[in-house]
């Protein structure tokens, strides 16, 4: 960076005419490293997405951790051939050919913020723009524009025209590989109409004035690794029985006895981890709010940040995939349906039931590839981390605090067990399946090592 910013004052001296012996050459530049620009814009940037996320009509959370794992993707390609033993996603995820994404030209310079800010903001518009309101979109072009105005300051005109077209670039390509992946424009029909209800005693019912369930298809979506649908998948729940001596009426009963019994802080924490769509930006924004906060807090170069983000966006993506075959696979009754059947006609959750089947749990699946992740990009393996969450202070909760990542995401899959909406064996399932989906992204992909 010293060297370009040198390059900048000697081509600004000599245009106004003072002759010096260094001319401007571009082969004068040696490429910089991504590990030179900070990660600030780029935690921005998810800030604003998770905003856009919450205000954009269709928005649910398979849709959400879609648009967030794209985004984090093409930041990271924006910036890989500026890391050290950087390789791309390209020939590794499932569906991303080797030449699937352009090439940053050989022996030039470019300045991996300015492309970082030109592919994120263009494709945070490809993924929002059908039913974003007019003023979140232009949030997006003035935050571009912004960027872009404070990192070309003494950066060759030529270098930022590069750098900003090869961003745009890799985002049209990454916009063309999303394109059939199964969830394109999702967030236009989020209830993958027509669906026919099944029918059995132990099949999902409405629960809510939504009597159609969200997204039923969505377990055919393409994962970006396919090892993470194919040998992660719960297994076959409890065998469904309204038999008081079964186990699954023991699961029910469980669920029945926690919510009567709940004590102030354990409906809290129900309540604190919700996240329904359209009251926070959901529950994979939550935890992609969490990453925000670790880079922070850590001070994360745009080098690391790139990674985090894409790493995390890659297990929620599939995370949602997984589960949600799962949950229409088997398309086991809610809680409080079987409750009210064969325990307690008057029973009432503490929160709101998502309007689709139980088994296994979404949020438990979700935070569990947050475990996974933080744990690799933040500790030595062990998990301990001294989190003061503040993700959900925006939206009126307090702080909570934990010592170490598994311990966060046990919290989180309880609290649908406290809220009422999710047997035991539901939240168990889903935190075992993040858990596998968080470990292949870490180990079966090839990522940057030693990130700073």
């Amino acid at each position: 960076m010293k060297k370009q910013l040198l390059f900048s004052i000697t081509c600004v001296i000599l245009a106004i005419g003072v002759i010096l012996p260094t001319g401007c050459k571009e082969e004068d530049l040696s490429n910089s490293q991504a590990r030179e620009y900070s990660g600030k814009f780029v935690r921005d940037y998810y800030t604003l997405q998770c905003k856009v996320t919450k205000e954009t009509p269709g928005y649910f959370p398979p849709q959400a951790a879609r648009a967030f794992a794209y985004v984090g993707l093409a930041c990271y390609e924006s910036v890989v051939h500026g890391i050290t033993d950087g390789q791309s996603m390209a020939g590794q995820l499932n569906g991303w050919s080797s030449s699937a994404l352009p090439q940053p030209e050989a022996e030039k310079e470019y300045n991996w913020a300015l492309a970082a800010n030109a592919a994120m903001a263009d494709l945070m518009t490809h993924m929002y723009e059908l039913r974003a309101t007019p003023e979140n979109l232009e949030a997006i072009r003035y935050m571009e524009e912004v960027n872009r105005a404070e990192m070309a300051y003494l950066v060759p005109q030529y270098v930022a025209d590069r750098s900003i077209e090869y961003g745009k670039a890799i985002s049209a390509a990454i916009f063309e590989i999303s394109k059939n992946d199964g969830g394109h424009d999702s967030y236009l029909d989020p209830f993958q109409l027509p669906y026919e209800l099944n029918q059995g005693d132990y099949c999902w019912v409405p629960t809510s004035s939504l009597t159609t369930p969200i997204s039923p298809k969505w377990g055919a979506c393409r994962p970006m690794m396919a090892v993470n649908v194919s040998e992660t998948l719960a297994p076959m729940h409890k065998a469904y029985s309204a038999d008081p001596a079964s186990d699954f009426y023991e699961e029910a009963m469980a669920v029945y006895t926690q919510v009567n019994n709940n004590t102030e802080e354990e409906e809290e924490i129900a309540r604190y981890w919700a996240d329904d769509p359209f009251q926070t930006c959901t529950p994979a924004g939550h935890t992609f709010n969490i990453l925000t906060q670790l880079l922070e807090e850590t001070g994360a170069t745009l080098e690391k940040t790139a990674v985090a983000y894409a790493k995390l966006g890659v297990a929620e993506n599939d995370a949602f995939i997984s589960c949600w075959k799962s949950k229409y696979d088997y398309d086991l009754i809610r809680p409080v349906s079987y409750i009210k059947q064969h325990i307690d006609p008057s029973f009432a959750t503490v929160i709101g039931t998502p309007p689709f089947p139980a088994y296994s749990s979404g949020h438990s699946c979700e935070i569990a590839v947050g475990e996974k992740i933080f744990t690799y990009m933040f500790t030595d393996g062990d998990g301990n981390y001294n989190l003061a969450d503040r993700s959900q202070l925006q939206y009126g909760y307090p702080v909570r605090y934990f010592t170490n990542f598994a311990e966060m995401a046990e919290e989180c899959a309880n609290s649908r067990f406290y809220g009422g909406i999710h047997y035991p064996m539901d939240n168990y399932e889903g935190l075992v399946t993040g858990r596998k989906i968080g470990d292949n992204v870490n180990n079966l992909l090839n990522w940057p090592s030693n990130v700073k």
